[in-house]
């Protein structure tokens, strides 16, 4: 259980998340997950990596039961850092990253794989944002970066998800397959892009951060403030409680 790396082929690393039951991960496998990208590309023998998940989905975001249990504002700070770190770990990853999903990738999720360079999705997979419904704000920034923005706000205010057939007709998706093909085609994808020269390809992530007309670090900070203070206003832990108390034995098992 945790973050793990593995070289299953020259040039490419394989960054695996394994948080049992749903991939919500605590505060420490935030900063966990952005140690283990931001090594993974400063390996000048790594050209690609691989950022995927074991178990039904691929992440449910933080985990809120770690923030309601913890006095203070510990975990919660805790959260909206790590977040902030893995996120701008796959933005910043020296080398391209290419996020395989399977199952639900929603909130943190979403930070992940908005910031990624390209997705490959199972044909089960759905995204979204339910933010709103826990008291949260937040990875719009992100969520941006896969859909137009009239159908990012209405899928943000609502906490509705989207299919990985939906966002392949929009381009954000690079390819849809059953889940059981997903990591060979991932890899299909990784060793492509590996083939190249590992000089060349790091310039060419460097050159298109660097036209990215939005600041994906300066925006997400922005929208971070936000939950801030909808917690100071005790918004925040009123649907955090909602969302534990939601939770029965039966579904933690799952």
């Amino acid at each position: 259980m945790g973050v793990s790396t593995t070289a299953p082929e020259e040039g490419i690393a394989v960054v695996t998340v394994d948080y049992p039951p749903v991939n919500a991960l605590p505060v420490q496998g935030w900063f966990d997950l952005a140690a283990a990208l931001r090594a993974a590309g400063a390996d000048p023998k790594v050209r690609c990596v691989v950022l995927t998940a074991v178990g039904r989905g691929f992440n449910a975001g933080v985990d809120i039961k770690e923030m309601q249990r913890t006095d203070g504002h510990t975990a919660l700070v805790g959260a909206n850092r790590g977040c902030f770190e893995a996120f701008a770990a796959v933005y910043e990853c020296e080398v391209p990253v290419v996020a395989a999903v399977q199952g639900f990738c929603v909130g943190g999720g979403i930070g992940l794989v908005g910031n990624a360079d390209a997705i490959v999705a199972s044909d089960d997979a759905t995204f979204g944002l339910p933010e709103l419904d826990q008291g949260a704000l937040g990875a719009a920034t992100h969520l941006a970066r896969l859909v137009p923005q009239h159908l990012m706000r209405p899928m943000y205010y609502t906490s509705r998800t989207i299919t990985a057939a939906e966002l392949h007709r929009h381009g954000s998706v690079w390819q849809v397959v059953p889940r059981d093909k997903l990591q060979e085609a991932a890899l299909e994808l990784a060793r492509e892009i590996a083939a190249k020269d590992g000089q060349i390809i790091r310039l060419a992530k460097a050159a298109i951060n660097g036209i990215d007309p939005v600041d994906v670090r300066r925006s997400y900070r922005f929208e971070q403030g936000f939950t801030f203070e909808a917690n100071l206003s005790g918004i925040g832990d009123r649907h955090r409680d909602a969302f534990v108390s939601s939770k029965s034995p039966k579904e933690e098992k799952r």
